[in-house]
C-alpha cells in the first residue's frame, strides 16, 4: 500500500469520528472568588473536587453550552488572567447582555467591528482595536459583540449568531436550549409574516412546513425559503 493510500484511509477513518471540544481551562488566582463569579452568572456547577492537599478542580458549564470550563489549584501553569478571546455564542446580544447586568456582572456596551476603520481604544484579543458603539447596523450574524472579564482578567466575548455560515452546521438541526429554539421560532415567525404579505396576505395553512424549512436552512447558512 502506498503512502498516499495510507493517508487517504487515515483521513476517511478520522472523518467518521466526532471530536467534540469538551473543556477549556482558565487560569485563576483565587479559586473561591472565581467560583462565586461564574456561579453568579448562572452557569451550572458540575464539579468541585478537592483532594485536601495540593489539588482542586471546579467545572462550570454556561447555559446551553456543550463545552465546559475548569479552573482550580494546580490545574494549569498559565498565568492567571492570561486566557483571552473566549467566545460565548448567543442568539440575542441585547437580551444576553441585560441578563448579565441583572446578575451583577460588569459588561461592555454592545459594539460591532468597524473593519479597517480605527474607532476605539486598544483592547487586544477582544476586537477592541476597531470597536464601534452599538450592534451591527444591518444586524448581520457574527458581527455584534459585548465583552466582560472575570476577577482575574480572563477575557470573554458575547457574539451574536443567528445564521451560520454555509457548511458550518452539518447533520441534524439542533438547538442548545429552549431559549435558542424559541428565538429561532420567533425569527421564523417574523420571516413567515413577510412571506404571507408577498403572497397576498392569505393565511398559509402549511406554515409548520415553512417554519421547519426556514429553521433548517438558517442553521446551515442556506438561503431562506421564498
Amino acid at each position: 500500500m502506498s503512502t498516499d493510500e495510507v493517508r487517504s484511509n487515515d483521513a476517511a477513518s478520522v472523518a467518521r469520528i466526532d471530536t467534540k471540544l469538551e473543556i477549556v481551562v482558565i487560569p485563576v488566582s483565587d479559586v473561591d472568588r472565581a467560583k462565586e463569579f461564574y456561579g453568579r452568572l448562572g452557569w451550572r456547577l458540575d464539579a468541585d473536587y478537592d483532594n485536601g492537599t495540593d489539588f482542586r478542580v471546579i467545572q462550570f458549564t454556561p447555559p446551553g453550552s456543550g463545552c465546559s470550563v475548569i479552573f482550580g489549584k494546580n490545574v494549569t501553569a498559565a498565568e492567571p488572567g492570561s486566557a483571552q478571546g473566549l467566545y460565548l455564542i448567543v442568539s440575542d446580544i441585547a437580551t444576553a447582555r441585560s441578563e448579565m447586568l441583572r446578575r451583577g456582572a460588569e459588561i461592555s456596551d454592545v459594539f460591532h467591528d468597524a473593519g479597517d476603520v480605527y474607532a476605539g481604544p486598544d483592547d487586544p484579543y477582544l476586537f477592541g482595536r476597531r470597536r464601534v458603539s452599538g450592534p451591527d447596523p444591518e444586524h448581520r450574524s457574527y458581527r455584534s459583540f459585548a465583552s466582560f472579564r472575570d476577577p482575574d482578567g480572563n477575557g470573554w466575548l458575547l457574539q451574536e449568531i443567528t445564521t451560520r455560515l454555509p457548511g458550518r452546521v452539518t447533520g441534524d438541526t439542533t438547538y442548545a436550549s429552549a431559549n435558542d429554539l424559541a428565538s429561532a421560532l420567533r425569527r421564523a415567525g417574523a420571516a413567515h409574516g413577510e412571506h404571507e404579505k408577498r403572497t397576498g396576505g392569505l393565511r398559509d395553512e402549511n406554515w409548520p412546513d415553512w417554519y421547519a424549512e426556514y429553521m433548517v436552512r438558517e442553521q446551515s447558512g442556506e438561503e431562506p425559503p421564498q
